[in-house]
């Protein structure tokens, strides 16, 4: 039974108890209310002191607080994902293309004129060129040969390469495309090219039987002599009538200042000029160039030589 239920049974029997003192009774007259009374509350605090004392129940002790706070994860550290950088390794067959030696791009011709042309490459790559040769690759062959042999090229040297070609008929605008290809057949790529760095080329305008304004077309060498005694001649090309004034340009860096006697073209033909270069160092290579002051402003060609 209930503390609350106890409490409530005794305070009834209380009450019962002291309405009974008031009631009329059958009693002896010589009984004390006084002591009726005193007996019953003796009695309801009997009773009390055998009910269970009520007491506040005692709440267990509250958990020691704990950090609830979960603990941040540990951070891997990120792994770079930029490509490392490697050195490139150079490629084998490479060629550079220089300059345009002869013919520029846009030169006027008669229709079925001869002319040469001349590039100017680099070897840009780590091997050597033996066994190469330049080649029509595409667009208008003007009636050029092809392969043309190349001489042995070492890295980093550059070399001259030419191929005679031919106006076409008609009037109108060419461009042939030229590569170079290696011992194997292998085409190689060019720096500074055309068509996406794998050729170049030589354009050209045929004007109707007008060879445009009057310009040297190409130039040729030869060269004769030893150590102690070289001969270069220059044959000089022009389109048509005019006057050819030039200068020679050597590879020590020296060049010809004389006042050389115009050339003079009664029509479109090839004419000579010559020179010589005393050297003799064996084992060194040298060159020779001209430069075509009037009409072109334009150097042209290369002849090379060396001593034994």
């Amino acid at each position: 039974m209930s503390n609350l239920r106890r409490l409530t049974l005794l305070a009834t029997v209380a009450i019962l108890i002291l309405s009974a003192c008031n009631l009329p009774s059958n009693r002896p007259p010589t009984e004390d209310p006084n002591a009726i009374s005193t007996n019953a509350a003796l009695t309801v605090q009997a009773l009390l002191n055998q009910a269970t004392p009520f007491s506040t129940p005692t709440l267990p002790p509250p958990p020691a607080p704990t950090n609830t706070i979960a603990a941040p994860p540990t951070l891997a550290i990120p792994t770079s994902t930029i490509a490392p950088i490697f050195t490139a390794t150079q490629t084998c067959d490479l060629a550079q293309f220089i300059k345009d030696v002869s013919v520029p791009d846009g030169s006027s011709f008669n229709a079925n004129d001869t002319f040469t042309k001349t590039w100017r490459l680099k070897n840009a790559g780590s091997c050597a060129w033996s066994g190469y040769a330049l080649v029509f690759d595409s667009g208008d062959a003007m009636s050029g040969v092809s392969p043309v042999a190349i001489g042995t090229v070492n890295p980093g040297q550059e070399v001259d390469v030419s191929v005679s070609l031919k106006a076409p008929a008609s009037n109108g605008t060419y461009r042939g495309y030229w590569r170079i290809r290696n011992a194997s057949g292998v085409l190689i790529p060019v720096q500074g090219g055309a068509q996406q760095g794998k050729s170049f080329f030589v354009e050209i305008k045929v004007g109707g039987g007008s060879g445009g304004p009057f310009a040297v077309t190409s130039v040729t060498f030869s060269v004769s002599g030893s150590c102690g005694g070289f001969n270069i001649t220059a044959n000089i090309t022009a389109n048509g009538p005019g006057n050819v004034t030039y200068k020679w340009i050597r590879s020590d860096g020296a060049i010809d200042n004389a006042a050389h006697a115009p050339i003079v073209f009664a029509s479109a033909g090839t004419q000579s000029v010559n020179t010589s270069w005393s050297v003799s160092a064996p084992g060194q290579s040298f060159w020779m160039e001209i430069y075509i002051d009037s009409p072109n402003h334009q150097q042209f060609g290369r002849a090379n030589f060396s001593c034994p």
